[in-house]
């Protein structure tokens, strides 16, 4: 049984599960019935932390761009460009045995690609969730749904794992930016082209 998380609320992944190293985060999202006249475009990343809370180089982030961390402990499954269906629309696979030491904590945002130009924004996605299970026998082991109303914010910080006293801990975030990709990576030290 999933433990289903409100904003704010942490709770360890590792503590309850002894031996647990293969997870998958699932990343998924409605879009509502009020058309834009443009398809939406949600991308789900990771970006890899250090103790200040910074990606330290551009590889620590992750995402339709740069599929696979150099340490290959995190990597994102491909872009989907619609969100058409059921379940998660985008996963990104976390071997937190191969995370390097100095990453403390890893975020997993969503962005709308190209907000501004389609005139998109997270008030016009619905159902939006995150959730974590064990990829070796897919048990959901949490999941935090966004119930938040965001009027005007284009990207979206679901939730972070974290490393604390060497267990691995989720924190279910749901923080909205304005400014898309580039607040986020402004935000977490990353720079952007």
């Amino acid at each position: 049984m999933p433990v289903n998380l409100s904003k704010g609320q942490k709770v360890s992944l590792t503590k309850g599960n002894p031996g647990l190293s293969k997870v998958i985060v699932g990343l998924g999202w409605d879009v509502n019935q009020f058309d834009t006249g443009g398809d939406f475009d949600l991308d789900a990343a990771a970006f890899l932390l250090n103790d200040m809370g910074k990606a330290a180089k551009s590889e620590d982030f992750v995402f339709y761009g740069n599929l696979k961390h150099p340490s290959e402990s995190v990597q994102h499954m491909g872009d989907n460009l619609t969100g058409a269906g059921d379940g998660d629309d985008e996963q990104i696979k976390i071997n937190l045995s191969m995370v390097p030491a100095e990453i403390s904590k890893i975020a997993f945002t969503a962005t709308i690609y190209e907000a501004e130009k389609r005139r998109q924004n997270f008030g016009q996605v619905n159902n939006a969730f995150i959730r974590i299970y064990n990829e070796d026998n897919g048990e959901e082991l949490l999941r935090y749904d966004l119930g938040e109303d965001f009027s005007i914010e284009t990207a979206v910080v679901f939730g972070e794992l974290y490393k604390n006293n060497g267990e691995w801990k989720f924190n279910a975030i749901g923080s909205g930016y304005q400014g898309g990709l580039a607040a986020l990576c402004a935000n977490y030290g990353v720079e952007v082209e």
